[in-house]
């Protein structure tokens, strides 16, 4: 698969139903999970054009910068610390409306508004990574969005460990 084929409509539910299964067919034979996730980032980038969207791995104590897409970010985050390292923390998907209201947000571009972080299990469930997602419109992320990234993420999980 060389593009995806969209539908023609800012309808988050309509493509999100088209873009799962083609990163289904898209990522089915791959083993590396470095390059499964550097082309989710690229097709959720191409879908939705959001700010910034990456994962960031957990490497002992700390979540290190993995494959995105956008302009250059923080490199280590630690256990707790900002949205990614709460969700990491408490295994679980955060949505931030508004990134300055957000106790410890970390800053890695002035023109984010908004944010959801989605924890990427391995196959004993735990996390193994995050999925970060920046707007530059406030509150753009809903449960919407949640749910849909979450079941994206369970494509990762195989390759997780």
């Amino acid at each position: 698969m060389e593009n995806l084929t969209l539908p023609n409509t800012q309808d988050r539910v309509t493509l999100y139903a088209a873009l799962t299964p083609q990163l289904r067919e898209l990522l089915g034979e791959e083993r590396d999970p470095i390059a499964a996730m550097a082309n989710m980032a690229a097709a959720l980038r191409a879908t939705f054009g959001w700010h910034w969207i990456g994962f960031y791995r957990v490497m002992g104590a700390e979540l290190v910068l993995g494959p995105f897409q956008g302009p250059v970010a923080c490199a280590r985050i630690a256990h707790g610390r900002g949205v990614c390292g709460t969700a990491w923390a408490e295994e679980r998907t955060v949505i931030v409306p508004d990134v300055d209201k957000f106790p410890g947000h970390i800053a890695c571009s002035a023109l984010s508004r908004s944010e959801i972080v989605v924890p990427c299990l391995d196959s004993d469930g735990r996390v193994a990574a995050v999925l970060d997602i920046d707007s530059e419109r406030a509150d753009d992320f809903s449960v919407i969005d949640a749910h849909a990234l979450e079941h994206i993420c369970e494509i990762l999980q195989p390759l997780l460990g």
